[in-house]
């Protein structure tokens, strides 16, 4: 309480919890896009909970994190040395995540775009995932993500109590948006194009970083929006031309 308190006297501290709720929630939106496709691929009846299981397991995942500051604070020491380049647990983890994020994009995009997949070992021709398996992915990504989440929240303030707030402020905002955005990608096939795009910049981005490549987050965003907002365009132009052929052939008819 005292911490609480604390923050509601202190001017510098709202800053700072304002400006570290924005960051988680734009962090999130990386976790939510995932859990978003990969809910949209189980039966519909399981996809709600799967969407409130991923984020509620965000939630825990990053809750768990910040009450082991000390051990998350070490995992960007260097732990070896490669062609004079040294890495950490963190590297090596955002390369982890990284690279499953590229596989799974890409082999979704294979999925949407070849009428005839092959069965073998990479078998995309499968529409709909287990439920178990929908769960498993999304934790591992929901544990990169909330790594990457609590060290960018350390790197910004060092009160516990405003990175709690803004931690559980942001799933909050997962957890009421994620349910809008999953029905949004299922109604427009484009956009999951596009959310694959995404998902695909964001792990390519998560390699860069763990070999040392920084790329400014604002880039990445604002590329990501900049793609939305075409994307957006077109659903409008899209629709009004249904909206037009529709009265033609109701003044046909």
């Amino acid at each position: 309480m005292e911490h609480l308190a604390a923050i509601a006297s202190d001017p510098t501290a709202w800053a700072a919890l304002a400006t570290l709720i924005v960051m988680e929630v734009v962090l999130g939106i990386d976790n939510l896009i995932f859990i978003s496709i990969l809910s949209n691929k189980l039966p519909e009846h399981q996809r709600v909970k799967a969407r409130q299981i991923g984020i509620t397991l965000a939630l825990v995942l990053r809750l768990v994190l910040l009450s082991t500051v000390a051990f998350i604070v070490q995992l960007t020491q260097p732990i070896f040395t490669v062609f004079d380049h040294a890495f950490s647990w963190r590297d090596l983890i955002l390369i982890a995540g990284g690279l499953f994020l590229v596989w799974k994009a890409t082999k979704e995009i294979h999925h949407s775009v070849d009428p005839t997949p092959d069965e073998g070992v990479f078998d995309t021709s499968r529409a709909v995932v287990t439920f178990g398996s929908a769960i498993t992915q999304i934790l591992l990504l929901d544990l990169v993500f909330s790594i990457d989440s609590i060290i960018t929240a350390v790197g910004m303030t060092d009160n516990l109590a405003i990175m709690f707030i803004a931690v559980i402020t942001a799933v909050a905002v997962m957890l009421i948006a994620a349910t809008p955005l999953s029905n949004f990608i299922a109604a427009n096939p484009t956009v999951v194009m596009l959310a694959l795009g995404f998902l695909l910049l964001i792990g390519t981005t998560l390699i860069a970083e763990g070999f040392g490549a920084h790329v400014p987050k604002g880039y990445v965003y604002a590329a990501m929006a900049f793609s939305a907002g075409v994307e957006t365009l077109n659903i409008l132009a899209r629709r009004a031309r249904l909206r037009k052929e529709a009265s033609k052939s109701d003044a046909a008819g």
